[in-house]
């Protein structure tokens, strides 16, 4: 089964893909209780069929978590496979499902590391003032790490304060003019993804006492998962769980190929709904989030009213940010050109008293994502 697939690997020139499932036959025959990781999404079926391919022994098990708030295609789609590959899914219950995360800590608001950082702020009381750091360290001193991502500026004894760019409010720009100007009146978290999939993942690990954890990271579809790895394989340091993720290293066009050469067939969420992405349903940290709830309301209505009743408030704030930025950068560009008439005339902005009311811009910023959710009527 493996030598045919590895043919036709070599046939369609994508040693890529053929590399992969080479990689990955040394690797689960070197592994005892390997599990795998479904999701439902494109990705996650590559991955299952490759493993399958591979598994001679049939000793991979594999898993779906229920974060609470999933598509029915999604499930409908977990039956179809088990049934194609003979295999069993375990359905896994979450810590806490994502609407009781929600309540309990707060919505997720534009992406994974914001919300962790305007959590902790917030859970310290803190005022969204424009103040310098060693001020808001006196202030909240048990607050350090947010409070330099705040600031954009990191400090210690040795060097004192010096400016980031990477960890810092400034990547998403006009983030902290805008919150200044917006203090959210509701809590803020990233513990959805923790409790819901996360912890449930290494329970799984932990119950199987599993020492290969298989899953569909793949580097070239961006994200905080993927920055985190630069390679498809992460041995465990101490005695425990190695993890392995086979199409790490699968480009846009590898798995494209991948889907042709073996007929890997996807869930209705792709071939009918059109969906680009399976995730957590209606997350806020999608970059097309308008054009998924446009479609899950119109594929799965019930979902699309739950959606809207958990992460209302982050879409809502979400299209003001978007909003504000449009807005900011109008301002910026009318700047600009004017600054650019004011030279060629050969008169200073200093000599207008103007700053164009931009407010203050940071040179470290960089393009925010312009596309809003937006609330319908009736939701």
């Amino acid at each position: 089964m493996l030598d045919e697939a590895l043919t036709k690997c070599a046939d369609n020139n994508n040693y890529t893909i053929y590399t992969s499932m080479c990689k990955a036959q040394r690797i689960l025959m070197r592994s005892y209780y390997p599990v795998c990781s479904i999701s439902g999404g494109s990705d996650s079926d590559n991955v299952l069929h490759l493993i399958h391919k591979v598994d001679e022994d049939g000793k991979v098990k594999y898993f779906w978590i229920d974060t609470g708030l999933e598509y029915s295609a999604t499930k409908e789609h977990l039956d179809y496979l088990e049934q194609k590959y003979g295999i069993t899914i375990e359905r896994v219950k979450p810590d806490k499902p994502i609407p009781t995360c929600v309540k309990q800590y707060g919505v997720p608001f534009l992406s994974k590391y914001v919300s962790e950082q305007m959590m902790r702020l917030q859970a310290h009381g803190f005022q969204w003032e424009d103040e310098p750091l060693e001020v808001l360290l006196q202030r909240y001193p048990r607050c350090k790490t947010a409070l330099q991502w705040w600031c954009g500026e990191r400090y210690s004894d040795e060097d004192g304060v010096q400016k980031i760019s990477r960890f810092s409010i400034y990547r998403n720009r006009f983030l902290k003019e805008f919150i200044m100007q917006n203090p959210p009146d509701f809590p803020i978290s990233n513990k959805c993804c923790e409790y819901a999939k996360k912890k449930p993942a290494k329970r799984i690990v932990k119950e199987h006492d599993a020492d290969l954890d298989i899953t569909g990271i793949r580097q070239a579809e961006g994200g905080i998962r993927s920055a985190a790895f630069k390679t498809c394989f992460s041995e465990c340091k101490s005695k425990g769980c190695n993890t392995f993720r086979p199409v790490f290293w699968y480009t846009d066009g590898d798995k494209k190929d991948y889907e042709q050469m073996f007929d890997v067939q996807h869930s209705r969420c792709y071939t009918e709904y059109g969906l680009r992405r399976t995730g957590c349903v209606g997350c806020p940290f999608s970059k097309h989030i308008n054009e998924e709830l446009a479609i899950i309301e119109e594929h799965e209505p019930n979902l699309y009213k739950a959606a809207v009743n958990i992460f209302g408030k982050s879409y809502e704030y979400t299209a003001k940010y978007r909003a504000f930025v449009k807005e900011m950068k109008a301002k910026e560009k009318e700047q600009k050109k004017r600054d650019r008439l004011l030279g060629i005339s050969g008169i200073s902005a200093c000599d207008t008293g103007s700053n164009g009311g931009t407010g203050s811009v940071d040179r470290c910023a960089v393009s925010a994502d312009t596309n809003a959710p937006e609330m319908r009527e009736g939701a």
